[in-house]
């Protein structure tokens, strides 16, 4: 596996043991402060702030308010800013144009290391998020999710390529198992990428109680991040991170 790690502020992405996010999710500007807290408690390397679950998230200057505020709180810990639109599992109703100017400047903050871009939702959105994003010292993860099923491995290959050559710096897939096979073509389709080439730290998970082991287990395959919750989940199959912990120490050790 021909992977080239990424840097961000120290944190090596794609080399030595999968990285941990947590995402942080709750509806007030308390909570999200309180979450973010909590979630510091089990050492992350890095958070995500599920911004489509905050209650101002259509007011921008709350949004970056809300930023400031937990910059305050994680200190140097690498924050991961993401709209997840429910046409992708999420919570938030926004349109386009809505969603490419807060991301913009959301970039422009300075208050976040990471952005989540919705790859599939209009073309040439990814490109114009990126461009203001690394102006700006951002890091891209391109996402696209798929809670109805799992396509087939090329298809899946297609996608991470796709995300790959259009300015992501971590393209990021999850999909829905219907069966046990489905887990193994998201797995493969992992490693393939790099097979066929690609050298970028991926992201990759097959959801659901299903698929949780491409979860624990995508480190094997290829996968640089795995999500894991400090309380509420903001996705189907992720387990806590004192579950996840000594599962990884196990994997990496025998590597």
């Amino acid at each position: 596996m021909n992977m080239e790690a990424l840097n961000i502020k120290g944190v090596q992405f794609g080399e030595g043991q999968t990285k941990i996010c947590v995402p942080i999710v709750d509806h007030s500007k308390e909570g999200i402060l309180s979450y973010a807290e909590r979630a510091l408690d089990t050492h992350p390397d890095l958070l995500e702030l599920r911004i489509d679950w905050f209650e101002g998230m259509h007011n921008v200057e709350a949004v970056l308010s809300l930023l400031k505020d937990i910059r305050e709180v994680i200190g140097n810990t690498l924050l991961l800013f993401t709209i997840r639109t429910n046409n992708e599992g999420g919570e938030a109703d926004i349109s386009v144009e809505d969603y490419e100017i807060l991301c913009k400047r959301v970039c422009e903050s300075g208050w976040i290391d990471l952005i989540d871009v919705e790859v599939f939702m209009e073309k040439g959105l990814l490109e114009r998020i990126t461009e203001v994003a690394h102006n700006h010292d951002v890091y891209v993860v391109a996402s696209n999710h798929d809670f109805e099923k799992t396509p087939k491995e090329q298809e899946i290959v297609r996608r991470l390529v796709y995300m790959d050559e259009h300015g992501a710096d971590i393209p990021k897939i999850a999909v829905m198992p219907e069966c046990e096979r489905d887990v193994l073509t998201l797995l493969s389709a992992t490693l393939h990428y790099y097979e066929e080439g690609g050298k970028k730290p991926i992201v990759t998970m097959s959801m659901g109680r299903l698929g949780a082991i491409s979860r624990m287990a995508g480190q094997v395959f290829g996968s640089a991040v795995t999500f894991a919750t400090a309380g509420q989940v903001s996705a189907p199959g992720q387990i806590t991170v004192n579950e996840m912990k000594p599962i990884l120490n196990v994997l990496h050790l025998d590597r």
